[in-house]
């Protein structure tokens, strides 16, 4: 007690109690790694699910591999390549229907599929059953898809049946042996089915913008065209451009509805790239040849892609 005084008439403050030291935090390596370590996993499967494949394409592009004849099988340089470019019509005849198909149906499908989702974003009795029959194509597989479609073109007893009846066409004519209406009919089949992905992905993206801005516009007194240039554009076009980038390359690789619609035909009028290449390796078993086909598509397929996200500037705010 005379202590604590003596302390306290000297004028200096009394010192606090230290208060034990926190054990110090260990900088190893190992917590730095531990991410990579728990993602190595996936990232080793990923890696052999998809860098596999690709090399082996690769590798088997620069081969002359057919199991029915396995004597000329080896190693064949660009040889492949050359023959592509230089020696097959079929290639390029298959290349621009390919880039006809991807524009006709990426152009129709994205305009009708805006459309689709604009009138669904609207408040009325019966959204929720618009927007399930809207949809509901975009859960029909390819070949369902097809056999739907091909009764529908039967000459007997489809549309054109009654439309024979109505005075439109001619009885047992059909429209996919047709050279002047079966790419159009093969269009209006995948239109069926692809217009539903627009309007998904679209419509997604009109419900995430803010009703303030279009209360606000309308109190400046914008009409509604200069509403949609100046507010839902600019907020629904990174949806758009991935929308339609996406559609593009899976229409480029388009086999299982004109595979199973017309099969290329009639007179390989309806043959894309990837049509050619699957009877190239399929029918023909000549798979060195059907991989530097597939070589090909992948590199103008990327180059496009690259091109197309630079050229739209995705991602980017416009300024």
């Amino acid at each position: 007690m005379a202590s604590a005084v003596a302390q306290d008439s000297s004028g200096a403050p009394p010192r606090a109690p230290k208060s034990p030291k926190a054990p110090k935090r260990r900088t190893g390596s190992t917590p730095r790694r531990l991410p990579y370590l728990l993602i190595a996993p996936a990232g080793l499967l990923m890696l052999g699910f998809i860098a596999y494949p690709m090399l082996s394409v690769f590798y088997y592009s620069l081969q002359n591999y057919n199991p029915t004849k396995p004597w000329r099988n080896g190693f064949a340089g660009f040889d492949n390549f050359t023959k592509i470019f230089t020696d097959d019509p079929l290639f390029w005849d298959s290349l621009i229907f390919s880039g006809k198909w991807v524009v006709t149906e990426v152009t129709l499908q994205l305009a009708l599929g805006l459309v689709l989702a604009l009138l669904v974003n609207q408040t009325f009795v019966g959204r929720g059953i618009a927007r399930a029959l809207v949809f509901s194509p975009w859960a029909v597989s390819g070949v369902l898809t097809t056999t739907i479609w091909l009764l529908l073109y039967n000459p007997s007893t489809g549309v054109g049946r009654y439309l024979a009846d109505a005075g439109i066409g001619s009885y047992g004519s059909s429209v996919l042996s047709d050279t002047g209406t079966v790419f159009w009919a093969a269009v209006l089949a995948e239109l069926w089915r692809g217009v539903p992905f627009f309007a998904i992905l679209i419509l997604a993206d009109l419900q995430s913008i803010p009703g303030d801005l279009y209360e606000a516009a309308s109190v400046d007194g914008a009409g509604r065209m200069r509403q949609f240039v100046h507010i839902t554009l600019p907020h629904i076009k990174d949806a758009i451009v991935l929308a339609t980038l996406l559609r593009a390359v899976w229409e480029f690789n388009n086999v299982d509805l004109l595979l199973t619609l017309t099969n290329g035909g009639p007179a390989g009028m309806t043959t894309t790239l990837p049509l050619y290449v699957a009877v190239t390796g399929f029918e023909g078993h000549d798979f060195g040849y059907a991989t530097a086909l597939t070589t090909v598509a992948f590199v103008i397929l990327l180059f496009c892609s690259i091109l197309y996200l630079r050229l739209s500037k995705f991602g980017k705010d416009d300024k």
